[in-house]
């Protein structure tokens, strides 16, 4: 197997402080790699967003190592590490975060932008982004004018046109009925066929689509299944 795109070891998190301190994940190790879509999954307050947070270099460890595209991340200044999630990380979560005064070409070249791409060339690869996921007709519509599913397509899309090696989802589907659930995952799916994606779930309908599935709860690993090898 390749080397991993994302591996944390030895992974804990503690929050708060005093009698509200908690031990939000306990010696995680996760690696995950190009070529496969996978499922973590758990009950609430087990620990997934805080690990999917950290994986993505949002939050930093109590103690564990990170490293991302085969650089340690514990040494970097915060500019830096925002620098490698732009280069590195595609986010995608269960709100969209688009910008409501945005059209949905304008959110995805925003991301461009931010890495100095602008102009005509910009314009093409997010008219052609959005193309690669069948709402290119929706190119110059308002989020709040598209459904769920078109909504959360789009972001998929802005996270992806920036060509990172991960994309890391939060629940991509918690707030989508069953047929753009279902779409919904049929992109990522597809998405990782070329690079590596994880998402965080707790949504059964999401399991047909899983390479891999690998469980925490109490902020530990309890199991991992590979589905599509059995």
């Amino acid at each position: 197997m390749t080397e991993p795109v994302i591996h944390g070891e030895g992974v804990v998190m503690t929050l708060g402080e005093g009698e509200a301190r908690v031990n939000a994940l306990k010696g995680v190790d996760l690696a995950v790699h190009t070529g496969e879509l996978t499922l973590l999954m758990g009950p609430s307050g087990s620990g997934k967003t805080t690990l999917l947070s950290i994986l993505g270099c949002v939050l930093t460890p109590s103690s564990g190592v990170i490293t991302v595209a085969g650089q340690k991340t514990h040494h970097l200044s915060s500019e830096a590490l925002a620098a490698m999630r732009r280069a590195q990380i595609g986010f995608v979560f269960q709100s969209y975060h688009l910008f409501p005064t945005l059209t949905a070409q304008e959110n995805v070249e925003l991301v461009l932008d931010v890495r100095g791409e602008r102009g005509a060339s910009a314009r093409k690869r997010a008219r052609d982004s959005l193309a690669a996921v069948g709402i290119e007709h929706k190119a110059a519509v308002l989020p709040g004018r598209l459904s769920g599913g078109e909504q959360q397509r789009v972001a998929i899309e802005r996270a992806l046109v920036g060509n990172p090696s991960i994309i890391l989802a939060d629940e991509p589907t918690a707030a989508l009925d069953s047929e753009n659930g279902h779409a919904v995952m049929e992109v990522l799916a597809g998405v990782a066929k070329e690079r590596a994606v994880m998402a965080v779930t707790h949504d059964p309908r999401t399991l047909p689509f899983a390479d891999r599935i690998v469980r925490i709860e109490d902020g530990k690993i309890i199991g991992e299944e590979r589905p599509r090898s059995e």
